[in-house]
């Protein structure tokens, strides 16, 4: 199979550029591709596809860029241009532009998919019906709310013009398969991206307890609140405790971490890392004590929950829908605290940093929950998806030509 990839990739910075990664990384060992083609964003560096193992040949198109409302013409291009037999859509409704238009128009690309005739699976991470848009930071408009809802709708309608739209929660399924009475929707698993055979050192290192948050921050993700409960932990406790701000800004809200570094600056052991490169997001996590989920809405399954799973950390979540969720659907284990409140954020830190046997206790159950769906089992999955779907065309296909020599 030759498999094309739209997805943001890294060195970018666009959202979902760490998943398309570990797509590729895993896809590329699967006996079944010969080729694998990145229709990717443009960057100003290269494209990381430095693998330790072999695979199959890649080839990168950089053909769309952020913001862009050419987007949806370039990658039609770029589809013709190299031919696949199959493309995967690592989708989520902001994933072409924060602006407007240019998100809209790259969504229509599961129907020019359609009218190509190319085989397409759209793994869509969030869906807009579940999406606190005030609290994500979208808007607080009443009617803006009805005209995104409104939006949102047609353009889902667009989505599900693709062979098979794969989601990462059941409760995705059961709204889209509820709303829009569709059939070709799937729950298949977000994946963990890396997964260790050996058991994870729930040791931590000497020095201060570290707890760390991950990501783009700025909307519905701020660390405010958690820089404050981490002082009300240090007051109760007298522990010595570190707090890592591991990421960089939301698209949507540039200069937000350069205003919380200023506001707290008279805080001790503050540490704002920036953007973490791949190869150094393990040393991040395994030198953390817990990794908090400092956000006030979701907007759809959370990478960095399995991120944390995979190195065996303890996680303190908000008590939100999705999120919940997730944790009974995959089987991880966390404190849970009530968004905005830094009271009830300070207490669910608090019980695990101080009870070490909790917090090895959590780390277990969560490394045991993310090595029940690896990457490589996802994928197999996804080509498990493809395959049904060529062979199914290909029979429709032959009935139609037998058809038409029976009038003939």
């Amino acid at each position: 199979m030759k498999l094309a990839i739209v997805t943001a990739y890294p060195p970018s910075k666009v959202t979902l550029n760490e998943y398309g990664y570990h797509l590729v990384k895993h896809l590329r060992q699967r006996s079944e591709i010969s080729e694998l083609i990145l229709l990717t964003d443009r960057t100003q560096g290269e494209k990381d596809i430095s693998f330790p193992e072999e695979g199959c040949k890649i080839i990168i198109k950089e053909c769309w860029t952020f913001n862009s409302c050419s987007n949806l013409l370039n990658i039609t291009m770029a589809m013709e241009e190299t031919k696949p037999d199959a493309v995967l859509l690592n989708l989520q409704f902001m994933k072409f532009g924060d602006k407007k238009l240019a998100a809209a128009l790259g969504l229509l690309l599961p129907l020019v998919c359609k009218i190509l005739r190319i085989p397409n699976i759209v793994l869509l991470h969030n869906i807009l019906e579940e999406v606190d848009l005030k609290n994500a930071g979208f808007t607080s408009n009443k009617w803006l709310e009805k005209l995104y809802g409104f939006v949102g709708t047609v353009l889902t309608k667009f989505i599900l013009h693709a062979d098979l739209v794969a989601v990462t929660m059941h409760k995705y399924v059961k709204t889209l398969k509820h709303k829009y009475y569709a059939s070709n929707i799937a729950m298949i698993p977000h994946g963990t991206f890396e997964v260790s055979s050996q058991v994870p050192n729930y040791k931590l290192p000497k020095g201060p307890l570290q707890i760390m948050a991950f990501g783009k921050f700025g909307t519905y993700k701020k660390v405010e609140g958690l820089i404050e409960a981490v002082e009300k932990v240090r007051k109760s406790t007298h522990l010595e405790l570190e707090i890592v701000i591991a990421g960089t800004d939301n698209p949507n809200a540039p200069g937000y971490l350069k205003s919380v570094q200023e506001k707290y600056k008279h805080i001790a052991h503050l540490r704002f890392t920036g953007y973490v490169a791949e190869e150094d997001v393990s040393k991040v996590f395994n030198e953390s004590a817990v990794v908090v989920f400092p956000y006030t809405a979701t907007t759809g399954s959370s990478g960095v929950l399995h991120q944390a799973g995979s190195y065996g950390k303890a996680v303190v979540m908000p008590n939100l829908g999705d999120l919940k969720a997730l944790i009974e659907d995959e089987g991880y284990k966390g404190e849970y605290f009530e968004p905005s409140n830094t009271d009830s954020l300070a207490k669910a830190i608090e019980n695990i940093v101080t009870n070490n046997d909790y917090r090895m206790a959590l780390g277990k159950t969560n490394f045991k929950a993310a090595n029940a769906f690896p990457m490589k089992k996802i994928t197999k999955i996804y080509l498990y998806n493809f395959r049904e779907i060529i062979k199914e065309k290909r029979a429709k296909s032959a009935i139609k030509k037998e058809d038409f020599s029976i009038l003939k």
